[in-house]
């Protein structure tokens, strides 16, 4: 397994995984990723300042990623972005070690963390609240995913 910092050559392979996920789960429809304009260029969405993206390779092959964004107009809070793994990458600790890096990378950089999913997702669910996530009565601002239905906060305590 390698985590590496997300590149333009991967936009095609990180976008057809988080649409197969998406798929998977009933989210192929608007007020989600699946409708984000960027979401065949992540590259240069992930360019700016404080963000950052990662995909990871399991033999040979991307299977997953997850990025770190500003939440726009709340200062000091961050969003874990569109972190998805293929079928075959769960179980293996992957997510795990993408969490880590992500949230290591957050840490240094706001005092927040938010999530935005689906309740059916009901494993990645469960994976947030391992990470301290709690969850919240309310969506965050407006990301433009209005049909999330569940949303989750972590404060990083070392800040």
């Amino acid at each position: 397994m390698h985590i590496r910092i997300l590149e333009e050559r991967d936009n095609q392979h990180i976008e057809s995984i988080i649409r197969t996920c998406l798929k998977e789960f009933g989210g192929d429809r608007e007020g989600l990723a699946w409708a984000d304009p960027q979401l065949g260029s992540l590259s240069m969405v992930y360019q700016k300042d404080h963000s950052r993206y990662w995909v990871v390779e399991y033999n040979g092959k991307i299977v997953g990623g997850c990025g770190i964004g500003p939440v726009d107009d709340m200062e000091g809070i961050c969003e874990l972005q569109k972190m998805y793994c293929l079928p075959e990458a769960r179980g293996t600790g992957i997510a795990h070690q993408l969490m880590v890096t992500a949230l290591d990378f957050a840490s240094k950089h706001y005092k927040q963390c938010y999530i935005e999913t689906l309740s059916n997702m009901e494993a990645a669910n469960q994976f947030y609240k391992k990470y301290d996530f709690v969850a919240l009565e309310r969506p965050l601002g407006n990301t433009g995913h209005f049909s999330c239905d569940v949303w989750y906060l972590k404060t990083f305590t070392d800040n």
